[in-house]
C-alpha cells in the first residue's frame, strides 16, 4: 500500500499554478466590461488565435460544462434546461449552459455576458442550434465557421473555401471591435499558438516512457490552458514548466501509478464527475490510463499547421481535427497510439452527449482489436450527466476487463 510520502511525492507540482492561471483568466473574463474589453465565447475546436490577435478574451462554454460535471452540478441545470423544453437526448454541455445563462449557475455564478459568438461545426451540429440559441437570449452578433467533413481526404476545394471563412471572420471582428486585425500581432500570435501545440504534444509524450509520469486523468486537467489560452505566451510557459517537470519525473522514476502494469488508451471525454473514481480504481489494478484520443486533439493538427503561413494553415488544420474526419481515419490514428504509447488495452467511453465521437466506436473497436491484438472495455455514460452513470455496472466491466489483460498477460 502507498504511503503518504509515496502519494505527495506523486502530486504533480504544477497543479497549483494551473489554478492559479485559470482563477486569473475567469476573473480577467467576468470584468472585461470593467476594463474595455470584449469577451467571445466560442466553441472549442473554433480558430481562437485571431481573437487573441485582437485581444477579445475568449470564453469556452465547453469548458464551463466540464467544471459543471466536476462540480457535480450537471443533473441540477440539465434538469432546468428540460423543465424549458430541451430534451433529455441533447448533450449535457449544450443543456447545461443554456439553462446556467438563465440563472447565473455553476461553479463560477455563469460565465461573462459575450459580447459575441463564435461557433464552429468541426466538433458536432449541436454546436451550431445551442449558439443560435445563446445569440438570441443575448442578442449578440455570431459567426459560423463551416468546414466540410473530412470523409476520406482534403482536398484543395475545402482549403480555398475554409481559407475565405477566415478572411470573412476576420472582418467580423473587426467589425465587432472597431479596430484592425494588427497583422504583425497575427504572426506572433500564431508562432505561438503552434510552439504551445508542440510543448503540449510532447507533454502528452511523456508517458512513452515506463513508468508514465502522468495519466491520462493528470492530462485532462493540464489541457485548459492549449483550449483556453492557445496563441498566448502564458500558455508557452506553463507547458514548459510542465514538460520539464514531468521529464524530471521520468529521471526520478516518478510513475502516476505506483506498480505499473498495465498500460491503457482512453478514447472519448472524460466521464468529469467521475474522474478520481475512475483513476483510483484502475490504479488499484496497477493499471495507468497513460494516453486519450480527447487530449490530443489539440495537438493532432499539427501536421497541418506551417507558423510561417499560420493564416492559410489554419484551413487544414481546423478542418482536419480527429471528429471531422472519417471512422477508418480514427481508427488508423487510435492504432498509431497504441504502438506509439505501447498500450495493453483500450478503454472506450461511450458518451450519451457526444455522438460525433461515440457513434463509430465499436467500428474502431473491431479494427483496433482485429490489427493489434488487444482487449477493449466500453464504459456507456455521459460526461456531464450523472444519471447516465451506473457505479456497479461499470465496476463489473472494469473488473472483468482487468482479468482479461491478467489472461492475456499470462498471470
Amino acid at each position: 500500500m502507498a504511503t503518504n510520502i509515496d502519494k505527495e511525492k506523486r502530486k504533480i507540482k504544477s497543479v497549483k499554478k494551473m489554478k492559479e492561471i485559470m482563477t486569473l483568466y475567469y476573473i480577467d473574463a467576468k470584468t472585461a466590461a470593467d476594463n474595455g474589453k470584449k469577451v467571445a465565447w466560442i466553441t472549442s475546436g473554433g480558430p481562437v488565435e485571431p481573437l487573441i490577435a485582437m485581444d477579445i478574451i475568449p470564453v469556452y462554454p465547453e469548458n464551463h460544462g466540464a467544471m459543471i460535471g466536476a462540480a457535480k452540478m450537471g443533473v441540477d441545470l440539465c434538469e432546468k434546461a428540460e423543465a424549458m423544453g430541451y430534451a433529455g437526448d441533447l448533450c449535457s454541455y449544450a443543456r447545461s449552459d443554456i439553462s446556467c445563462a438563465t440563472v447565473n449557475g455553476g461553479p463560477i455564478g455563469g460565465l461573462p455576458r459575450p459580447d459575441l459568438l463564435v461557433c464552429g461545426n468541426n466538433i458536432c451540429g449541436t454546436v451550431l442550434k445551442w449558439y443560435e440559441i445563446q445569440a438570441r437570449y443575448f442578442d449578440v452578433p455570431l459567426f459560423i465557421f463551416d468546414t466540410p467533413f473530412c470523409h476520406t481526404a482534403f482536398h484543395p476545394e475545402m482549403r480555398r473555401y475554409v481559407r475565405t471563412q477566415i478572411d470573412e471572420y476576420i472582418v467580423f471582428l473587426e467589425s465587432a471591435t472597431g479596430k484592425k486585425l494588427d497583422r504583425d500581432r497575427m504572426v506572433e500570435v500564431g508562432r505561438l499558438s503552434v510552439e504551445g501545440q508542440r510543448l503540449w504534444q510532447a507533454v502528452l509524450d511523456t508517458t512513452i516512457n515506463k513508468p508514465a509520469p502522468m495519466s491520462a486523468f493528470d492530462a485532462f486537467f493540464h489541457l485548459a490552458l492549449i483550449v483556453t489560452l492557445r496563441g498566448t505566451r502564458q500558455a508557452v510557459d506553463y507547458y514548459q514548466e510542465l514538460l520539464a517537470e514531468m521529464n524530471q519525473r521520468v529521471r526520478d522514476g516518478i510513475g502516476a501509478v505506483p506498480r505499473e502494469s498495465y498500460r491503457l488508451l482512453w478514447d472519448n471525454l472524460p466521464i468529469w464527475y467521475r474522474t478520481k473514481w475512475l483513476s483510483d480504481k484502475f490504479a488499484a489494478h496497477d493499471a495507468c490510463l497513460v494516453a486519450d484520443t480527447y487530449t490530443s486533439a489539440w495537438c493532432g493538427s499539427l501536421r497541418y499547421m506551417d507558423e510561417n503561413d499560420f493564416l492559410t494553415s489554419m484551413a487544414e488544420g481546423y478542418t482536419r481535427i480527429y471528429l471531422n474526419i472519417g471512422v477508418d481515419e480514427m481508427a488508423r490514428m487510435v492504432g498509431e497510439m497504441v504502438d506509439k504509447y505501447d498500450v495493453d488495452g483500450l478503454v472506450m467511453h461511450s458518451n450519451r452527449s457526444c455522438k460525433p465521437y461515440s457513434f463509430g466506436q465499436y467500428d474502431i473497436r473491431k479494427i483496433v482489436e482485429d490489427g493489434k491484438g488487444i482487449p477493449s472495455l466500453i464504459i456507456e455514460a455521459d460526461m456531464c450527466d450523472e444519471r447516465n452513470f451506473s457505479e456497479s455496472q461499470i465496476e463489473m466491466r472494469i473488473e472483468a476487463f482487468i482479468e482479461m489483460l491478467k489472461q492475456k498477460d499470462g498471470q
